[in-house]
């Protein structure tokens, strides 16, 4: 096969006319041309209103080698070898592995331990995704928080009650399968090769549910509302867990364990750190919600009144870095979605985003964050970060009247330094409902400050980003873990041989995809170990 790469094409492009650009570009004719697959999708807006898709594409061709040494010296023009992933079968010799949390992490390493015959046992303290859904939106209606299961806890992880993005900064030849087995669990094919690819929360339910079933008819088995209350160690080896289910504490044989709990579980960092497993502090980030109307954003980035429906809704990253020498940054765009109420615990309050599969809802929001480094905490105590954090989020709380309604404020009102006392024409879409309160209430002057300056920043790149009806909800304060547990090379804890720190709460992952490669990863280290 061939890859053919930067192809540029019109929007709305047809079959046929995809043919005739690619016969022009490798000097061949349409009929030489055998199969096209597209690899990479994305839209060029640089010179809007002009806009064009750009191509990347594997090809087979009646004559490759003749075409090959034709277009040596284009570099576009490269042999291709589509990828596979080989899963090696083992023997399970003694305890069968444990993983703890079925986040993307969890679920990714218990299905390559499962299709390996290692028949792997997934504590999740939190519900299976059908119960989830329902405990979530009764949270939205009702106010009324369960602790195990909401958008941290529960089957899917956080991640499935977020825009579902596969976006990662990571170069790993393993999101190819991340993203072959979403696609056959159901997802849309297009995932394989847009350059922006996401799954949408209403349809991670179901992708999440099958994956599920896909891992038990492989061997696994998956208990819910497990929550992991012990490691037992010998000689520096893990040889057993303890899990309380259904008000009971129970005790099981494992050698092998990867902890893929995710960055909510703090219970957890707690008992870790009393277990004499190394944790250090890591860089995290805090801030708020900002939301606009998805039509202005459409606009600013296509430049056109009206979007083609061959053009997706738009979205943005920004990031300024500011005389006060921190940076703003925005994070987990969601275009077309809604900010959503992501508390784990009683009396504090967090905020997320979420958007479905269509992204058709009337608003665009995206965090807005300020990067925490263990200078600003003062303090050495490896979980300072979590007593940090769970100190704003309970001012958050307060803030928003002590009941989960959340502290708005308009952006215009925030910039001028006034107290907030009316919303505009942008309607915040988190419930289960706000309270007007200016951001000074529950962040500290230093986040604040970077916010007044680094939103007018924004706006000189984005003109209309800091338009006043825009709204800040407060507080986005789970947007990494702010905990490393220390692994070596081999993904194994440094203090306990048998376990594998893994994932976003881990410390070692940020995102749906670089989260499950990293289950893969700690996955293959006990695999070996069985072959």
């Amino acid at each position: 096969m061939i890859k053919l790469t930067n192809l540029a094409m019109p929007l709305g492009f047809t079959e046929k006319q995809l043919h005739q650009a690619v016969a022009k570009r490798l000097h061949v004719t349409r009929e030489d041309i055998l199969y096209i697959q597209y690899l990479k999708k994305s839209i060029d807006a640089r010179k809007k209103p002009h806009i064009s898709v750009v191509l990347a594409l594997a090809l087979e061709l009646r004559n490759e080698a003749a075409a090959l040494r034709k277009m040596a010296s284009d570099k576009d023009v490269q042999p291709y070898t589509p990828y596979q992933y080989h899963i090696p079968q083992c023997q399970l010799s003694d305890a069968r592995p444990v993983v703890v949390g079925f986040g993307p992490a969890g679920m990714f390493a218990a299905l390559l331990l499962a299709k390996a015959g290692l028949c792997p046992l997934v504590l999740e303290r939190g519900a299976c995704v059908e119960e989830r859904q329902n405990d979530v939106a009764r949270f939205r209606q009702t106010g009324c928080l369960d602790p195990e299961s909401n958008v941290q806890f529960g089957e899917g992880g956080a991640g499935t009650f977020s825009d579902g993005k596969l976006t990662t900064g990571i170069k790993d030849s393993r999101i190819r399968f991340v993203l072959e087995t979403f696609v056959s669990c159901g997802t849309p094919e297009e995932i394989l090769y847009l350059a922006k690819p996401h799954i949408g929360t209403d349809n991670l339910i179901g992708v999440v549910r099958t994956m599920r079933e896909t891992i038990q008819q492989c061997g696994g088995e998956i208990q819910f509302h497990a929550c992991l209350k012990e490691l037992k160690q010998r000689d520096g080896k893990l040889v057993g867990l303890v899990y309380e289910k259904d008000g009971e504490c129970r005790e099981i044989a494992a050698n092998h364990c990867i902890l893929a709990i995710g960055h909510s579980a703090r219970d957890v960092f707690s008992m870790l750190y009393n277990s004499g497993i190394q944790l250090t502090q890591k860089n995290f980030a805090v801030g708020v919600r900002i939301e606009h109307p998805q039509k202005w954003l459409d606009h600013a980035m296509y430049g056109r009144e009206a979007t083609p429906p061959e053009l997706p809704v738009a979205d943005y990253k920004l990031a300024v870095h500011l005389p006060n020498g921190h940076s703003l940054y925005t994070f987990c765009m969601c275009p077309g979605g809604e900010v959503v109420a992501a508390s784990s615990e009683p009396g504090r309050l967090v905020v997320n985003g979420m958007s479905n599969y269509a992204r058709n809802g009337s608003n665009a929001n995206s965090a807005l964050l300020v990067g925490i480094s263990p200078a600003e905490l003062q303090d050495s105590h490896p979980l300072a970060g979590v007593a940090f954090q769970k100190q704003l989020e309970e001012s958050a709380f307060q803030a928003g009247g002590g009941n989960y309604f959340a502290p708005v404020c308009c952006v215009g009102d925030f910039l001028a330094g006034q107290t907030p006392k009316t919303l505009g024409s942008v309607v915040p879409t988190y419930r289960p409902g706000v309270t007007l309160c200016a951001p000074k209430s529950y962040l500290p002057s230093f986040i604040v400050e970077t916010l007044r300056n680094g939103i007018p920043a924004m706006d000189r790149k984005i003109f209309g980003f800091a338009m006043p009806d825009a709204v800040l909800t407060g507080v986005e304060s789970r947007s990494s873990s702010p905990v490393r547990i220390v692994r070596n090379e081999t993904c194994e804890s440094v203090s306990l041989q048998g376990l594998y720190p893994c994932g976003e709460g881990a410390g070692y992952a940020g995102g749906i995809t670089s989260a499950a490669v990293d289950g893969m990863r700690c996955a293959e280290q006990i695999i070996r170990r069985y072959q």
